[in-house]
């Protein structure tokens, strides 16, 4: 299915009958990444898959997009598609768009799962502002230079070193995104979270440490955190069943 939002084409699925859960990957995924999950969900409720604007079969953004830009997505599709009062799932990414959607208040739901999300600034290590001290100094030099192909080619290996591997990957819109979200940091809009919250976390996860949920867990006021020893970023998967079960816990009296 697809719907139109802000002049651009966002491709979604609706499995299943019932009161409305949204599932919101991360970056560089697709809806299919939050499959394992909806398979579970939609023999109870109608689950919404969608492709988040500029990733899997969504267009991509005319322009680069910040963290409120992805919160205005969530409540433009949630309003488009009239859906009432659902229950949020992010993983990463989504979570952040979870986070700054129903933090800000221009979103309401009826609870809330993050796993393992961005919306925490991460720390930075010396190693970190050497590389980009070194980044600055180079482009500083490369732009007294003539922006010849050649120039420019050199400019973007240099943007390369410095960058990680999911903005190596990413198009150019989504490289000046993924430079606007990383720097803006969601810790204030945590404890405006009403809703019951749960959290689940990969503890060996090097994108969005443990740490980070540890803290989201004390910010928001109803919120439990479940740790899955030497997980990853994506823990849920490598958890899915643990996870299913849980979530059928959870949701059990919201069919």
């Amino acid at each position: 299915m697809q719907t139109r939002i802000n002049d651009c084409n966002i491709n979604y699925e609706v499995l299943g009958e019932g009161n409305p859960i949204i599932l919101l990957h991360g970056w560089l995924a697709n809806l299919e990444t939050m499959r394992p999950i909806a398979n579970n969900l939609c023999k109870n409720f109608k689950v919404y898959l969608v492709d988040v604007i500029g990733f899997g079969k969504s267009d991509l953004p005319e322009h680069p997009l910040n963290t409120n830009d992805f919160g205005d997505f969530l409540k433009d599709f949630i309003e488009k598609l009239n859906i009432k009062n659902p229950i949020l799932i992010g993983h990463s990414n989504g979570g952040r768009m979870i986070i700054n959607a129903v933090g800000r208040g221009i979103v309401s739901c009826k609870k809330i799962v993050l796993i393992d999300s961005a919306g925490i600034k991460p720390k930075r290590n010396l190693k970190y502002y050497l590389k980009i001290g070194f980044y600055k100094v180079g482009k500083f030099f490369l732009n007294l230079l003539p922006n010849t192909k050649t120039i420019r080619k050199i400019k973007e290996k240099l943007r390369d070193k410095v960058g990680s591997s999911d903005y190596k990957a990413s198009s150019s819109v989504l490289k000046e995104t993924l430079k606007n979200i990383v720097n803006e940091d969601l810790t204030s809009l945590l404890p405006k979270i009403s809703v019951p919250t749960l959290l689940f976390w990969g503890t060996l996860d090097t994108a969005t440490p443990i740490s980070d949920g540890r803290k989201m867990e004390k910010l928001i006021p109803d919120c439990g955190l479940i740790e899955y020893a030497g997980s990853s970023h994506f823990s849920y998967l490598e958890n899915i069943n643990n996870v299913n079960s849980v979530l059928n816990e959870f949701f059990k009296d919201d069919k």
